[in-house]
């Protein structure tokens, strides 16, 4: 948006709306996950591969979630983005992953360094999908890698999102 020879962009971020100067607040080819992690301070952001191989700087755009690495914070202008720093801390899909411990599946966060990328990938497949199948789950999360190998944990946890359940113990 041009105003008064300034080029300005707005984004929504975790409800707020925040207007910044091209140029001086955010660079023309700086990333949505600069922004949000370097320049905001919205560190549950994880900057891994930086090239959209992991999955761990996802974030949900407009709904849907999107890689934050790939994409130019110039792009989002006039857009909402959330990050798991605007999740409430009551989610479900929080509460399924910190849960998540079930004998045969393990826990779904070991070094917890994907966890972020894998619960708002999990956040925005269940707003468009709220009963997924396992195969669903599998294919959803296909994109974001955990080097601890907690698959069959992470699918349950988001299983058990899904069905608004978890197992006591």
């Amino acid at each position: 948006m041009k105003n008064s020879n300034r080029e300005i962009i707005k984004i929504k971020v975790n409800g707020t709306w925040a207007e910044y100067e091209i140029g001086r607040d955010v660079e023309p080819s700086e990333t949505l996950s600069h922004l949000l992690r370097e320049r905001l301070g919205l560190t549950g952001v994880k900057l891994a591969c930086d090239q959209g191989a992991c999955g761990a700087c996802t974030v949900i755009l407009n709904g849907k979630a999107v890689l934050s690495c790939m994409m130019l914070a110039v792009e989002a202008d006039e857009c909402e983005v959330m990050t798991i720093e605007g999740l409430e801390a009551d989610d479900s899909v929080v509460k399924a992953f910190a849960e998540q411990c079930e004998p045969g599946y393990g826990t779904a966060m070991q070094c917890g360094y994907c966890t972020p990328g894998f619960v708002m990938t999990a956040k925005a497949m269940l707003n468009e999908n709220p009963k997924p199948t396992r195969e669903e789950i599998e294919y959803g999360l296909s994109g974001n890698i955990c080097r601890c190998g907690c698959y069959p944990a992470i699918t349950k946890a988001v299983q058990n999102a899904a069905e608004g359940t978890r197992e006591d113990k």
